[in-house]
């Protein structure tokens, strides 16, 4: 059963050896300091402590870093998260041992067999801010209901793309028998399919809680039966050829000079170069590919090159339909973060058939 895969989760820490406090009456700058020097420290008392010794870790970093680039702001977060990872917050009977603490139901969820143990503070971060969007629901503004995504499940934040798909499934006048979704996620592109239409969509996804948070949303719901789900790499158990591959895949290629990278947000060079060549196989004669993407890497300067139109240019596979792109919308004046190529980011809708 779909249900009794094995979750990705944080790796919970059974209580040790002693480690360094902290709560109010600790000297914030000696305890910044230990942590940069690799030294761990549990939050105690109340969970705001944790808030405020983030700040301060903040606030240490941009004194000794420039935070400008593109590259400049990923090389700050990545100090960031090294620093914060060593915050550490202890869970009691599924509860966080501290006062006014947030509740989280994904402790007892994902957690049935251990109660108490450790985590680090952002990991529990991550726990509440993905329980609130479970519990309260995502709106989107493609689809007439919200989701409700699973704890470690990839779910859009920006829409740009998103409308661009809708506009396209709408002047779609091919076959609606079936349609593979590459990489489901929190499953909005096939419920966009099964909004418009398509009979079956055969949903993958490498992420167990994407397929695991899927299943328990649809359960036994007409929309279950119209989603089929797979734990697998691009087109995982699915073998019979169809009208339509839909894939939208990590927008920015891996860099050598981060750790711990997420497959929702960074690909390897191996990504396209397969997935193309498995589309070639499983691509009826007169289907379409439709890849969702965006210019940032080039515009960010990361890379020059295009990995769809490099595949156009010296697959021999596919030729190109159509390209239809959409500016982005801006940040938000809110951000304190310079992000002077958001004015020239485009997202892209790539329409490819078999040569």
């Amino acid at each position: 059963m779909i249900t009794d895969i094995a979750l990705h989760k944080p790796e919970p820490i059974v209580p040790g050896k002693k480690i360094e406090v902290f709560n109010r009456n600790s000297d914030i700058k000696s305890t910044v300091r230990a942590l940069e020097a690799g030294k761990p420290v549990l939050i105690t008392a109340f969970y705001s402590n944790g808030m405020v010794l983030l700040k301060e870790i903040q606030m240490y970093l941009k004194r000794r870093m420039p935070n400008k680039t593109f590259k400049e702001q990923r090389e700050f977060r990545e100090a960031y998260r090294k620093m914060s990872n060593l915050m550490f917050i202890e869970i009691v009977a599924h509860k966080l041992n501290v006062k006014k603490a947030p509740s989280i139901g994904w402790l007892a969820e994902l957690y049935p067999e251990t109660s108490d143990f450790i985590l680090t503070f952002p990991q529990v971060q991550g726990l509440n801010s993905s329980w609130q969007s479970y519990q309260n629901g995502i709106s989107i503004p493609v689809l007439r209901n919200k989701i409700h995504p699973y704890y470690g499940t990839y779910y859009p934040t920006r829409f740009d793309h998103l409308i661009l798909f809708d506009n396209w499934l709408k002047r779609y006048k091919g076959s609606k028998k079936t349609a593979i979704d590459i990489g489901i996620g929190s499953g909005v592109l096939a419920f966009q399919m099964v909004k418009h239409g398509f009979q079956k969509v055969f949903g993958t996804d490498t992420n167990p809680n994407a397929i695991v948070g899927l299943a328990k949303f649809m359960k036994d719901t007409k929309l279950s039966r119209k989603v089929e789900l797979n734990l697998g790499h691009l087109f995982g158990k699915w073998e019979k050829q169809t009208e339509l591959i839909v894939f939208n895949p990590p927008w920015l290629p891996v860099s050598e000079v981060l750790e711990n990278q997420d497959e929702a947000m960074y690909y390897d060079k191996k990504l396209f170069p397969d997935f193309f060549a498995a589309a070639d196989k499983m691509l009826l004669p007169e289907g379409k590919i439709v890849v969702l993407f965006s210019n940032l890497a080039q515009i960010t300067e990361v890379t020059k090159e295009h990995p769809i139109q490099k595949e156009l240019d010296k697959g021999g596979r596919f030729k190109l339909v159509n390209c239809l792109k959409k500016n982005v919308k801006l940040s938000s004046d809110k951000t304190k973060q310079d992000q002077h190529w958001r004015s020239t980011e485009e997202v892209e809708l790539w329409e490819l058939e078999k040569k």
